[in-house]
């Protein structure tokens, strides 16, 4: 087995909230003896509001004021692997990414990194933005330890993936945020890091760039080089990731599998899932439909949904109206991406005033294994009802059948489109256009 390329041992990180400096040399003596004293700060302004962080919570630290960014990490990274850090905003996943890129020192523990390290953290990390784009390409590389003959090996190569070529005499100031990105990141990529370390920045990028970057950043993998990569986007995550790493509220759970660590970002593992959810409070898509009909609790009816079984959703709902022709629906989406598509059905009977329970099921087949939500609408053909959107987690797992067809990989994407092959002698006459109905058929088309 290979020697891990990065190591990190029990590594905090501690903040203290509010103005650090106190401008004097005299005013820190007294601020700092204010507190010992334990007296209130001489050099708040007046009305200004002491930023409190309560005692009990689990990142305060051992002084008032102060926090845990993170606590107690460990870890280890080893060569050609791909690291996905995970976490909710605020988890301290940049906190860990610029210790890592020696941007601020741990508080407590220890780091061992083996190899360069190029990182990509934030729009203009490690530009100057006076330089012009070519100047700071070899300000970076500069930085990096290479020499120029290295640098100069590598320019055209990372001016065409930047797609810059007519800017890069041009001092940076006057790039648009995406230009940045995309020369930043090609500087990264293309000069030979043994570690990778790219944020969340890619975003800015537009989706074909950000193909171009995840298409080249495999490579950077494959050639034997290390990645660490954040992501919100949980698709990229599953397709792009080998292991991840999972950081809530300072702390860190190392070498989970893919699919484990993406449950437990979307609260979706077993001890967290919801399976029945209160719609009463939740707020409607459109403030305009009034309360005639109303959804009051959904839930999954399915125990464990796997690709191959139907769907069954049920739904209470109060209606103070009973119009006929209700059509039932529900709205299929990845999470905080986009929606998949929409299932919906005629409901088979009038409701009836008051409370009502009505199903709803999905045939099974035709969603990938993966993480959705779900949300419901109700609505005749003249008006909606009540219309809730992304509310309803669930988890479809993979079939494990053992059938090749079965089998899907993660960049396929999520829909899974019914078909069926047939043999046949020869190829039907046709003509363009004509979706291959034979020619002796289509005068019988109306």
């Amino acid at each position: 087995m290979s020697k891990p390329v990065i190591e990190a041992y029990n590594v905090s990180k501690l903040y203290r909230l509010g103005s650090i400096g106190a401008g004097t040399f005299q005013d820190a003596l007294k601020r700092r003896w204010a507190l010992m004293l334990g007296r209130e700060d001489p050099l708040k302004r007046v009305g200004e509001k002491e930023l409190m962080i309560p005692r009990d919570h689990p990142q305060a630290g051992p002084e008032p004021n102060t926090f845990w960014a993170l606590r107690d990490v460990s870890f280890e990274v080893r060569e050609g692997e791909v690291l996905g850090v995970i976490g909710k905003n605020g988890a301290g996943k940049s906190t860990l990414l610029k210790i890592l890129s020696r941007i601020t020192e741990p508080t407590e523990g220890r780091i061992v990194m083996r190899g360069r390290v190029a990182s990509l953290l934030e729009v203009g990390t490690g530009f100057h933005p006076d330089l012009t784009g070519r100047e700071n390409i070899y300000l970076n590389g500069a930085i990096l330890g290479m020499r120029k003959r290295e640098i100069d090996a590598k320019f055209d190569e990372i001016v065409a993936f930047s797609e810059v070529e007519r800017f890069i005499d041009t001092p940076v100031k006057r790039y648009s945020s995406g230009m940045y990105v995309r020369l930043a990141f090609a500087v990264a990529a293309h000069l030979d890091p043994e570690i990778l370390i790219v944020d969340e920045v890619l975003a800015v990028g537009d989706a074909e760039f950000q193909r171009k970057c995840l298409g080249k950043m495999q490579d950077v993998a494959a050639g034997g080089r290390t990645v660490l990569f954040v992501s919100h986007n949980m698709n990229t995550v599953r397709s792009f990731c080998s292991e991840c790493l999972f950081i809530d509220a300072g702390r860190a759970t190392a070498g989970l599998p893919v699919s484990a660590a993406i449950s437990r970002y979307m609260g979706l593992s077993p001890e967290h899932a919801a399976t029945s959810v209160d719609m009463r409070s939740l707020p409607r898509s459109f403030a305009a439909l009034g309360d005639s009909i109303r959804f009051t609790r959904a839930e999954l009816l399915t125990d464990r949904v796997t690709e191959t079984e139907d769907i069954c959703f049920g739904l209470s709902l109060t209606a103070a109206e009973t119009p006929p022709g209700l059509i039932l629906g529900a709205y299929i989406g990845v999470p905080g991406q986009r929606c998949l598509g929409v299932a919906q059905a005629e409901v088979p009977c009038p409701l009836k005033p008051g409370e009502n329970y009505v199903r709803l099921t999905l045939k099974g087949g035709q969603l990938a294994s993966g993480e959705y939500v779900a949300g419901f609408f109700i609505r005749d053909c003249f008006r909606d009802y009540d219309y809730v959107r992304e509310f309803l987690p669930f988890v479809v797992e993979p079939a494990g059948t053992g059938d090749w067809t079965s089998y899907w990989h993660p960049s396929w994407g999520s829909v899974r489109f019914a078909c069926q092959a047939s043999a046949e002698e020869g190829r039907p006459e046709s003509e363009p256009g004509c979706s291959g109905i034979p020619s002796s058929d289509r005068s019988a088309l109306p």
